[in-house]
């Protein structure tokens, strides 16, 4: 099994695509609004996946809430955005109904909570994406959020580690360079949930921590900063190699992620070349990673509990009106 997630190209699982993933099989798949139209046709895409990809294959979707939402009306409920929330039971039920929600499609992953702060004068990539500006609120809610994710039975994704909140420029369409000095308050809510499962990477350069290399390229960051500063030893994820941050081919990055001590390569564009060079060339899951996938999954199955979706949602709405 390759240590990659690729996405796909639309709503049907291609032969060609079916064909690859046979024979290079990656660790799982991440679906995108391009690739979900209803309930039926998406529960049929979930099942041609699954026969050709390995039994403990990840199923990740975006689902934060507000903009950033993969599963919307009217086929699934709205859910608001992180800013929105406020309180640490609102948080918690946000989350475990967007992890129903994600549950009973057939995702077992979600990209989120967002543990980047919110920060006046920065680009809005972030902005009602993060919970606060304050970062031990941030830490509290996201923490929450990620409880009820876990309650629901699915594994959350705590991004953009080490911090996407200062940036001044969309990674998603250029490479931002955080030149903050001292950064304790962006790795605080990473650091007070390092227990989480997963982590995402960001894709910006800290000449603090590394002058010239971005967290998803860096050994020193995802070294000394990570794992050993912030405390994280779950899986980590890149965030998606397809984005303009980062130059290269999506198989050259993703080779170099995995060297600088990610686990898994993201590539979600769908498009089948680079995703098949990628799965041609990306390396195996390491041991330490095979491990790490193992316990996120037993974590997010000792965590899950007896839920009622619809006194959740009631309840959530009251507290919001």
């Amino acid at each position: 099994m390759k240590a990659a997630v690729v996405g796909i190209s639309g709503p049907e699982l291609l032969a060609r695509e079916a064909a690859l993933f046979r024979a290079h099989a990656p660790a799982g798949v991440i679906l995108f609004a391009r690739n979900i139209q209803d309930r039926p046709q998406l529960a049929m895409l979930i099942a041609a996946l699954r026969r050709v990809l390995p039994r403990d294959a990840v199923f990740m979707v975006d689902q934060e809430g507000g903009r950033v939402a993969r599963l919307r009306p009217p086929h699934w409920r709205a859910h608001p955005p992180a800013a929105s929330l406020g309180t640490v039971r609102r948080a918690w039920l946000s989350g475990a109904l967007i992890g129903l929600d994600c549950a009973d499609a057939g995702f077992n992953t979600v990209a989120a909570p967002v543990l980047d702060l919110r920060i006046q004068g920065a680009h809005d990539v972030i902005g009602d994406r993060a919970f606060a500006e304050e970062p031990a609120q941030i830490a509290r809610l996201g923490r929450a959020f990620a409880d009820g994710l876990l309650a629901a039975g699915v594994q959350p994704i705590g991004k953009h580690v080490p911090g996407h909140g200062r940036a001044r420029v969309d990674s998603h369409l250029s490479l931002p360079i955080v030149a903050a000095n001292h950064l304790d308050a962006d790795l605080l809510p990473f650091a007070a949930n390092a227990d989480l499962p997963w982590m995402m990477t960001a894709h910006i350069v800290y000449p603090a921590f590394d002058p010239a290399r971005p967290a998803t390229l860096s050994p020193m960051i995802i070294r000394q900063i990570i794992r050993q500063r912030i405390g994280f030893q779950g899986v980590l994820v890149t965030d998606d190699l397809a984005m303009k941050a980062l130059d290269g081919a999506p198989a050259d990055l993703a080779i170099q992620a995995i060297a600088a001590g990610c686990d898994l390569a993201l590539y979600c564009s769908g498009e089948y070349a680079p995703t098949e060079a990628l799965l041609t060339r990306c390396p195996p899951l390491s041991n330490q990673a095979i491990q790490r996938l193992a316990q996120a999954r037993a974590e997010a199955a000792r965590r899950r509990l007896e839920l009622d979706a619809e006194a959740l949602a009631q309840e959530r709405d009251r507290s919001l009106t």
